[in-house]
């Protein structure tokens, strides 16, 4: 990482570099990042020094076994970092739910879900803006695309793509009987300029509707919602949060760009090993985790076998056992 970040400083020395404004704002951001992530290798570190001058003084201080406890779980997790070796590991990123077959039950699960990675990226203090939701029939939600943004969240969130299978006592269900529900959750990076992407203008089909939502003079009257359509592939993106149409397709457009480029890494992966894929295809039979809340508690990740028998905590965003167990396979 220091060879990497003397790269960057070297790059960012070049004169040339300010003729484009972007490219050398891309630059410094990442510059800027490699340096925070060494002065948090640097910090743990030095805590570690200190607490082990501290603990050699005083071996049996509760509060030194607790800090080195702490810190131990910071270091652990820390590590991780550096298996964040894709060119869009580095990136936010756009998340995707979607509500199985099964009607409330399913519309409902994919709100719980919707919930459970908003918790996740707050707690990690990424920033979490909703681009589009479309409400259940009667509760919960049919579908719903997340920006996250803030470093890595690509990275972390990537392992997430597939389908997520619940059993439990329907809420909806007057007889209470048990019910599984499935939704499926796709995640593409929000890219940035670094990593080219080339969309040909004649490949799109553009249409714009009216947004649907809770209220509000804007969302009654404008036409400002846009779809977008890449023939070549059929991936179909939507946009309809912000207040113009311009800007709708701006977002729409960079939803596109981080489908295309999941969409080669899917394709790269599959060729390189099928079975290794870690981005596999969203449908029922690539289901990846179970949360089971009756007969008993259990979270279980289908492709490490991690478990946790505290589906509140997960449910409430404590993912990062199930992430950090998939970075390392």
């Amino acid at each position: 990482m220091n060879a990497e970040l003397a790269a960057v400083a070297e790059q960012s020395n070049n004169p040339e570099l300010w003729n484009n404004q972007d490219a050398a704002r891309q630059l410094l951001q990442k510059k800027s990042g490699l340096e925070k992530t060494l002065a948090d290798f640097a910090a743990l570190e030095s805590e570690y020094n200190t607490l082990a001058e501290l603990a050699a003084d005083a071996p049996d201080d509760p509060d030194i076994a607790s800090a080195a406890l702490d810190l131990a779980a910071r270091a652990h997790a820390a590590k991780f970092i550096t298996l964040f070796n894709e060119p869009a590991d580095q990136a936010g990123a756009f998340l995707f739910i979607q509500a199985g077959a099964g009607g409330t039950e399913a519309q409902d699960w994919a709100q719980m879900l919707s919930r459970m990675y908003v918790r996740w990226a707050e707690r990690h203090g990424f920033g979490v803006e909703t681009v589009e939701e479309h409400p259940g029939d009667t509760a919960g939600l049919k579908s719903a695309t997340f920006r996250i943004s803030g470093d890595r969240a690509y990275g972390w969130l990537k392992n997430e793509i597939g389908v997520h299978r619940l059993v439990r006592i329907s809420p909806f269900d007057s007889a209470a009987r048990r019910h599984t529900s499935f939704a499926s959750v796709a995640v593409s990076p929000d890219i940035d300029d670094n990593i080219e992407i080339n969309i040909n203008d004649k490949d799109l089909r553009t249409d714009t509707y009216r947004a649907s939502g809770a209220g509000g003079q804007h969302v009654n009257k404008t036409d400002s919602a846009v779809r977008i359509t890449h023939l070549p592939t059929n991936i179909v993106v939507t946009c309809q949060n912000e207040r113009s149409q311009i800007q709708n397709r701006e977002t729409a457009m960079k939803i596109l760009r981080g489908k295309l480029y999941e969409l080669e890494m899917q394709k790269r992966a599959e060729a390189a090993d099928a079975q290794k894929s870690a981005q596999k295809k969203i449908e029922w039979g690539s289901q990846i985790r179970s949360y089971v809340l009756q007969p008993y508690q259990l979270v279980k990740d289908l492709r490490t076998d991690t478990e946790n028998t505290n589906p509140a905590a997960v449910l409430d965003g404590d993912l990062d056992e199930f992430m950090l167990s998939m970075l390392q396979k």
